[in-house]
């Protein structure tokens, strides 16, 4: 069985640590990155088939235009758009262009998204 890979690119330490210490125990092999820079040679060398972009990842960067970039350089790459909350026009367009998935960081018991807690509304 050939071993699967995810890039997981995230400015939060701890969300990095969580998600490779999820996808690691599911049998996937994972590297992270905070660096747009690394994302782009990584997927243009075709090393990794899925990559997961923090919404947050880099502030310099459209994250749509990156993972738009991205699935021109290589078709078959799965990408993955991972946010704390839900935003409504980027899940519009997202859904609408297919190209790509869009998931909600997970939220555990103690109302806290990747290690920071969530203010009371």
């Amino acid at each position: 069985m050939e071993e699967q890979g995810i890039l997981v690119a995230d400015k939060d330490t701890e969300f990095l640590k969580e998600v490779t210490d999820l996808f690691s125990d599911a049998g996937y092999t994972v590297e992270t990155t905070n660096s747009a820079v690394h994302v782009i040679s990584n997927i243009l060398k075709k090393q990794t088939p899925v990559v997961m972009l923090g919404s947050d990842f880099d502030k310099k960067i459209n994250l749509l235009e990156l993972a738009q970039f991205l699935k021109k350089c290589n078709r078959h790459l799965a990408v993955i758009l991972v946010s704390d909350e839900a935003i409504l026009p980027i899940v519009k367009r997202i859904s609408k262009e297919g190209m790509c998935s869009y998931a909600l960081r997970p939220v555990n018991e103690m109302g806290q998204i990747a290690g920071h807690s969530l203010k009371a509304a």
